[in-house]
């Protein structure tokens, strides 16, 4: 074999190894992506059969039943326009609660209750995963999303006053203890 026949197969080995390794790569990338949709894309229909996603929206007033003895609970999820049943056999997050923003993992059933494997909940009062309230704003207008952008919106400048504040303030004793 002729070194530029070598080069040839070497340069060739390491395309097809590196295409295999970029084909797994993709792969479970794609095994790993979940997607969220809210109630109404549900309702829709637009769920492909059978995959895992995320369901988002409010927890309906009134729909959390316990099953007695287990650890069994089924609740409805809602965007304010139609509403998913969903059945969950864990233990719920200590800041579950009716009214509040939910999103769960799980797949959707033939009968159409929405089977979760995890439910996550809100972490503070002000709090609202983003797709829920993309979610929202896209079904209740601007004047919905009005009030939840100071919800999903980081720091304010208030609290970084706040934290430049306190170091003034303990600077200003040490002063009047050197005068």
């Amino acid at each position: 074999m002729t070194p530029r026949r070598r080069r040839l197969v070497v340069v060739l080995g390491i395309l097809a190894g590196v295409s295999i390794a970029g084909a797994l790569a993709l792969s479970a990338f794609r095994q790993n992506v979940t997607f969220f949709f809210d109630p109404s894309q549900v309702a829709a229909g637009q769920v492909p059969a059978g995959e895992r996603f995320r369901l988002g929206g409010m927890v309906v007033n009134g729909s959390l039943h316990r099953e007695p003895g287990s650890l069994e609970v089924h609740f409805r999820v809602t965007d304010f326009n139609h509403e998913v049943p969903v059945s969950y056999d864990k233990v719920l997050p200590d800041l579950f609660r009716e009214g509040a923003g939910v999103v769960a993992h799980g797949r959707l059933r033939s009968d159409g209750t929405f089977v979760a494997d995890e439910v996550l909940a809100k972490h503070d009062e002000k709090y609202m995963p983003p797709e829920v309230a993309r979610s929202l704003k896209r079904r209740h207008g601007e004047s919905r999303a009005e009030s939840l952008a100071p919800a999903t919106a980081g720091p304010t400048e208030g609290a970084g006053a706040t934290r430049g504040a306190a170091p003034a303030a303990a600077a200003t004793p040490a002063a009047a203890a050197g005068s």
